[in-house]
């Protein structure tokens, strides 16, 4: 049944009985407002301007309040369908402060954990110093401008205020979505008479919801004011299994409404699942592909992203060293960071450094033309005697390529740690869309490969090498003659190819773009389907 493989990409439509579930178990108490944060970073800038020995310092207080229910469903084993819900909160201050020396001027940095009074301030200070070291690649903070970054409320103050309960009725409304998809499907219950009925088939769902509510306020010694900022972000990750055929789909959601979310993204994993049944190994060869919106997020964030950073350059590690300026894909792929989009779920007013976030032009009709960086990696690599050797550009041309409008907090969780100084990450990564929709890029391809989702992917022999491995792991096809013929049997085959040479081969770019978070990535990845000209495939022994 050739209608049973077709790919469907689902657009993110407001669900009733999601929603509902809100309704019903209402919200959480008010997390802490935004003002303790702001007036702990007036107050610990007040504190700092009394210290002798301090030059200039920076105080960073932040909130993270992290909210994730477990989905596990096994329909032949005792299962809870939805486990009890976690929370991980996350407060405190920290100073990053440039100190005297008797040989220059030192740089320290210290943090304190779930105190925002002047004497967690005080204690942060202690460990700043205490830590502080001669840098001479450090080149001062950046300059703030105030009126500049005064953020707007683009939050979901719903998200913030969302209930242990309500979350709890968000995983049922996937897994209910789900195995409704499941109990309805023919194409299922045919191949559950071959197996002995639908009680043999084993049916897996498994994944997460999460909520994340991150707030942040930040000040300097050197100017008046503060600056604070404050995001929302709703995240699924679904998998769903027909275990008696090892058939594996898999969903994903991602934005900063709770009125965006529903069911159907359990629905379309359990979909893809049943897609995949009967899935076909391939052997290994060069093959034309089409890579999905998650397959295309997992190569952008592990090696693509990864290489356009200024830090990348300036420890010579990228896979383009050497080619800002020059083309390093095709003409046809344009590549772009924009912190500042409307409605995009990485979107932020601010970076962790009080700058403004905003577009940043990284690859445009094929050629290198912009890296991200936070502005301590991007002063450091505009400075060094060998940029030009690293980068191919003049100090001159390269200080208008290089954006210092990615300097975040991150840490092992979701939201802006407290606990970590600045570091470069990318935000909204955005793949500018082509004209034709996916069914017109099978016809154009015609014989070859959709490949929906890989996993694993990384640089073989370092990033800047270029070459990576990638296992293909579910919602995968074979193509002939524009159509979809059979699904791609899971974890069956694995890419072996150089990055470079993947985007060098890049024929075409689809539409709609997709929002994908790679599994404990930073940034959110939007991307349409990509059709690349050939990729190397090597076969998994059985």
């Amino acid at each position: 049944m050739r209608s049973s493989h077709k790919i469907v990409v689902h657009a993110v439509k407001p669900a009733p009985q999601s929603l509902s579930a809100v309704r019903r178990f209402g919200y959480s108490a008010e997390p802490m407002p935004i003002a303790p944060l702001r007036g702990a970073a007036i107050e610990g800038t007040r504190l700092l301007q009394r210290q002798a020995g301090v030059l200039v310092a920076e105080v960073f207080a932040s909130e993270n309040l992290a909210h994730t229910i477990r989905l596990h469903y096994t329909s032949h084993l005792p299962c809870n369908g939805v486990e009890e819900p976690k929370t991980c909160e996350f407060r405190g201050v920290a100073v990053r402060a440039l100190f005297e020396g008797p040989d220059g001027p030192r740089i320290g940095f210290g943090s304190e954990a779930s105190d925002l009074s002047t004497e967690g301030v005080r204690l942060a200070l202690e460990k700043a110093e205490r830590n502080a070291v001669r840098d001479p690649q450090f080149r001062g903070f950046p300059p703030l401008n105030r009126a500049s970054t005064q953020p707007k409320r683009y939050h979901d103050p719903t998200l913030a205020r969302l209930s242990d309960r309500a979350l709890v009725g968000l995983g049922w409304d996937v897994v209910r979505s789900a195995l409704k998809t499941f109990g309805a499907s023919e194409h299922l219950a045919a191949f559950a008479r071959g197996k002995g009925g639908m009680a043999d088939l084993g049916l897996i769902l498994s994944g997460d919801v999460t909520a994340v509510t991150e707030r942040m306020a930040i000040g300097r010694t050197d100017a008046d004011g503060v600056s604070a900022d404050e995001t929302t972000l709703l995240m699924a990750y679904v998998t769903a299994m027909v275990e008696a055929d090892q058939a594996k789909g898999t969903s994903t959601f991602a934005s900063s409404r709770l009125a965006d979310f529903s069911g159907q993204v359990g629905v379309e994993a359990a979909e893809n699942a049943i897609r995949c049944l009967g899935g076909r190994r391939l052997a290994s060869g060069e093959y034309p592909v089409i890579l999905g919106p998650q397959a295309m997020a997992d190569v952008l964030n592990n090696l693509v992203v990864p290489s356009v950073t200024a830090g990348a350059f300036y420890s010579a590690s990228s896979a383009f060293s050497g080619k800002m300026g020059v083309r390093v894909a095709s003409p046809v792929l344009t590549l772009a960071d924009d912190g500042a989009a409307p409605g995009l779920m990485g979107t932020k007013a601010l970076t962790c450094e009080g700058l403004p976030t905003g577009r940043t032009e990284l690859i445009a009709k094929g050629r290198l033309v912009g890296l991200i960086a936070s502005h301590y990696d991007g002063q450091k690599l505009i400075e060094d005697p060998s940029a030009e050797e690293k980068t191919g550009l003049s100090p001159s041309e390269l200080r208008g390529r290089v954006g210092t409008r990615n300097g975040f907090r991150y840490g092992s969780s979701p939201g802006r740690h407290f606990t970590a100084p600045p570091q470069t990450a990318a935000t909204n990564v955005i793949v500018e869309e082509g004209d034709s929709d996916l069914p017109s890029l099978l016809k154009q391809m015609g014989n070859g490969l959709y490949v929906g989702r890989i996993w694993y992917t990384y640089p073989i022999n370092g990033l800047r090498n270029g070459d990576f491995t990638s296992t293909v792991v579910g919602d995968s096809f074979v193509v002939r003659g524009g159509q979809v013929e059979a699904p791609l049997r899971a974890n069956t085959v694995r890419i072996n190819d150089n990055v470079r040479a993947v985007l060098e081969r890049v024929r075409a770019v689809g539409r709609p773009r997709q929002g994908v978070v790679v599994w404990a990535s930073d940034e959110v990845c939007y991307s349409p389907p990509v059709w690349v000209d050939r990729l190397r495939l090597e076969e998994i022994d059985r």
